[in-house]
């Protein structure tokens, strides 16, 4: 019961110990099929978990460090009140810049909502001053006091309600790929596990003419262990490739649609699938390993 034997057996191979093990029918089919089905779920619930993380600090970087001021007053105060709010800006330890957004940018800001021919200039559609923070960031609380004393109409955003759900979401969805890439690895040695021991129950007759001429059964159990891996890393090979081809084939990334495209690998990124088909390879091993020196004592 060496795993060193059935390691080394597994690399060189015995043509007669193989012919144990059938070359066709239900077991192989359902071994090539299920290791590739799971390795094609597989890339993709790495893809997900990469790209849910990729999202989290995309989402992190972009709110961290970025306040908004919205500013709602009479028309005739509203330049005041603007200057007014830029002014303590400038005084504010923290804020590294601030500027009041133009109509066009504004209207930028609405058009997805509202189209391109809203008049911003005829709305009572409130003045938004973007601030820029430092990394040592500002005193928010503070900040809103010395507003509501010189800009009665100024109310100070910080993002923090927008960023933590966003970021927790993001984090949310990077577990799941990864749970979910959990329970693909387990359903396959499960369904590994199965096929083994049915393989093992069709050839009982095989297997006890062996046992009368002196095999013994770490013998048997190798030629099954070795069969059933090299099956489990051509399907998931198999699957693994199929599965890259399939999200390379997904739209990229884009400004305008971030939050629904860009589920793939970058860069080195593109090296983890790579990993599937050696690790399905690994958990066949040791679940046909089990299963087969289960089943044999089972046949005694």
């Amino acid at each position: 019961m060496s795993v060193a034997g059935d390691l080394i057996g597994l690399l060189k191979g015995e043509a007669q110990a193989d012919r144990v093990v059938p070359r066709s029918g239900q077991a192989a089919k359902l071994t090539l099929a299920v290791s590739g089905a799971m390795a094609f779920l597989a890339v993709f619930a790495l893809a997900l978990s990469l790209a849910s993380g990729r999202l989290a600090d995309r989402w992190a970087e972009a709110l961290a460090q970025s306040s908004t001021i919205r500013l709602s007053a009479p028309e005739a105060e509203i330049e005041a009140q603007t200057w007014a709010v830029l002014a303590v800006l400038q005084q504010t330890p923290g804020v590294d810049s601030a500027r009041a957004l133009s109509d066009d940018e504004q209207r930028a800001l609405l058009e997805p909502w509202f189209g391109p021919d809203l008049p911003v200039a005829d709305l009572p559609v409130p003045r938004l001053i973007e601030v820029i923070e430092t990394p040592e960031g500002y005193d928010a609380a503070g900040l809103r006091q010395r507003l509501a004393a010189e800009a009665p109409g100024a109310v100070l955003d910080d993002h923090t309600r927008w960023r933590a759900p966003l970021i927790a979401a993001a984090d949310r969805l990077r577990l799941l790929g990864l749970v979910s890439l959990m329970l693909i690895l387990a359903s396959t040695a499960a369904m590994i596990t199965l096929a083994a021991q049915a393989a093992l129950a069709s050839n009982e007759q095989v297997i006890r003419v062996m046992r009368l001429v002196g095999a013994r059964d770490t013998y048997i159990a190798r030629a099954f262990v070795r069969r059933f891996t090299r099956r489990a890393l051509t399907g998931a090979g198999m699957g693994a490739v199929l599965g890259m081809i399939a999200v390379a084939l997904l739209p990229s990334a884009a400004e305008e649609g971030a939050f629904l495209t860009g589920l793939g690998f970058q860069g080195a990124g593109w090296l983890l699938p790579l990993a599937i088909p050696p690790l399905a390879a690994v958990i066949a091993f040791w679940a046909t390993r089990i299963a087969a020196f289960r089943t044999l004592r089972g046949l005694r």
